[in-house]
Formats: C-alpha cells, structure tokens, sequence
C-alpha cells in the first residue's frame, strides 16, 4: 500500500480547515501545512491535526509556495488539497481502496473535481478531472529495444474519486492582485495566466478590476506577437473597458475588428447589445443579444453564449411590449438554465 502526504498551502481558513482534514483522517500518513501569513486561528486549528506546520513568506506565487511544501513531503505520494475541499464517506473508501491498488508505475491521478462553479472565478464547466495525487519521486525508464529513448511523459490515472468543493466566499479579488503583482514584476503573463486573467475577469470581474486590467490588455493589442486567440480575447476585454470607459470611438474599433473576423465572439455581440441597450434602442439591442446566443461561440464565459442574452432578449421585447417574443425568450432563458448548460 502507497503512502501518502497531504500538503496545502493556507491562509486564513480558520471557517473551513478543520472542516477538509477531517475528511482527510485516516488517508493521510503525514500532514503538511504551509501558512502563508494568516491573522485567524488558521495554524491553531492545524495544530490538531499536525505538527508538520511551516511558515512561507507570502511572494504573491502560488507556485512557490506549492514548491516549498512539496520540499516537505517524506512519503511515497503526495496528495494535494485546499482547504475548501472536502471527501465525503463514499468517496473516502475509493480513496483507501486507491492507496491498496495503485500501481507503482502511476505517476500522476487524476480526480473528478465538483461542484466547480460556487464562487466561481474562471470555470465554465461544473466538473472536470483534475491532477491530485504525485508521486514524490519518479523512477525515469528507458523504453525500446534500438534508438532507445528516456519516457519522459508521466503515467496519469483518471481515478473515480470525486472531491467536493465547498467554498464559503470568492477569491477573485486575492487573484487579481496577484496578476497585477505578476505584470508589475515581469512585465507580461505567461501565455497560460493571460488566458486565466482574462477569464477571471469575464466570469468574475467588477467594473474596477476591468478598469485595473485596461491598460495590461491595451498593450497587448498593440504588441505584434498576439496571436489569433489573444487577440479575440484581448478585443473581448477591451470591448468591455471602452463600454465602461464610454469611449465609443475605442469601443466601435474593437468590436469592428471582431466581428470583421469570420468567427465573431459572444461576449463582443453581448457588449454591443448592452451598449444599445444602455442608448435605449432596445431594437437594435435585439440583434447583438441574437448573435451571442445563437451565432457566435464564447471566449471567455460560456454564459454570454446562453442564459445572459436570452434573459436581455427577453428584458427587450419588455421594453418593445412583445409579450409573445418577451415571454417566449424567459422560456429559453428557464430551459438553459434547466438543462444544466453551464454544468456540463
């Protein structure tokens, strides 16, 4: 039987810690917490569980920290958990039957993480597997009887073990600063974290964290290096800030060079359909909502492909006294939202 270390990264969880390593008791062979400044009962409550606690000085990189705990771990896996996680009893057992039959060839397994879209910052899908348990050290084998060759790829095992998210508020606002902290530092995101940024905001974003983003996303449209996808994100962002900003020339220009593309993007059709909406020309408003629900495909958030203009369709007609399109436009709206689209 494989044994495992639990490491986490925390930070004021004194609501919830307690919570996820109870679920976590009899599975875990050590415990390892990682504090990264907390000013609540976080490490007091660990203290039950472990001794294995560690202060990291908080660098705005989660990756370090991760890193560091890593550093600590003495056993065969390492399993890697929030806070805000829970097992349930079923999914406990699978767990215990995991650590009796792992074979040792596995290097990476995968579990079905749930219930995504609580406090959601940057998921359009409700569950999906998610790497959780590493093997702490991997064995590196040679393969192939002529023009042999190291196998490099990891042996990941997509197991039934399904870990509930139970979040209890949104850690947007902690995100945002750490992208800011990012760009500050090294001058651009990675290819990865500017997908993630821009997402984030679209799915979780106030109007001042578009306003703080606006001038990051500006000089990537001006960069030659933006590639097609980042630059139909970019026109998204931008569409949006300009929106905000009331500039309509820098508005128009975006959503124009959108929608001038043969695959236009449903958040530009939604921006536009707020844009004239907010004019009061609740006709022409019509149209965009029309095209992001039903012509276009989403960048960013799937809801602005389905629930959000259905609803502003329907809040249109209202205003055009359509009751036959208003009512019929709610009913889609209700049946979307039924049919689960945003937890596939």
């Amino acid at each position: 039987m494989i044994t495992v270390s639990v490491c986490m990264i925390v930070k004021d969880e004194e609501k919830v810690l307690a919570r996820c390593l109870d679920s976590l008791q009899g599975l875990a062979d050590e415990i390892i917490i990682v504090d990264t400044g907390s000013c609540d009962a976080t490490k007091q409550i660990a203290a039950r569980y472990t001794d294995k606690i560690y202060d990291f000085t908080w660098i705005y990189d989660f990756s370090a920290a991760r890193n560091f705990s890593f550093s600590k771990a003495t056993m065969d896996y390492i399993y890697v958990a929030d806070a805000d996680e829970v097992l349930d009893e079923d999914n406990r057992q699978r767990f215990l039957e995991l650590k009796q039959k792992l074979l040792p060839e596995i290097d990476i397994v995968q579990m079905q993480y749930a219930n995504q879209l609580a406090y959601n910052t940057t998921y359009n899908f409700d569950v999906e597997y998610r790497p959780k348990l590493y093997k702490r050290l991997r064995t590196f084998r040679w393969v192939e009887p002529v023009h042999e060759n190291v196998v490099l790829s990891p042996v990941v095992f997509d197991s039934d073990i399904v870990i509930n998210h139970m979040p209890q508020d949104s850690h947007a606002g902690r995100d945002f600063h750490v992208f800011l902290r990012t760009i500050q530092r090294e001058g651009k995101l990675s290819p990865k974290l500017y997908g993630m940024y821009a997402r984030e905001l679209y799915i979780a974003g106030e109007d001042k964290d578009f306003e703080e983003a606006f001038p990051y996303f500006c000089e990537v449209a001006d960069t030659a290096e933006c590639n097609e996808q980042e630059r139909k994100i970019v026109e998204c962002i931008l569409a949006r800030c300009y929106r905000l900003r009331k500039d309509f020339a820098g508005f128009m220009r975006s959503c124009l060079h959108n929608i001038a593309d043969s695959k236009a993007s449903a958040e530009v059709c939604y921006e536009l359909g707020e844009y004239f909406l907010e004019l009061g020309d609740y006709k022409e408003a019509t149209i965009w909502y029309y095209n992001a629900a039903y012509e276009t495909e989403c960048e960013l958030n799937i809801h602005y492909a389905g629930d959000y203009p259905l609803i502003r369709l329907a809040e249109c007609y209202h205003k055009l006294e359509n009751l036959e399109q208003e009512e019929a436009f709610r009913a889609l709206y209700e049946a979307w939202k039924l049919d689960g689209k945003s937890r596939v």
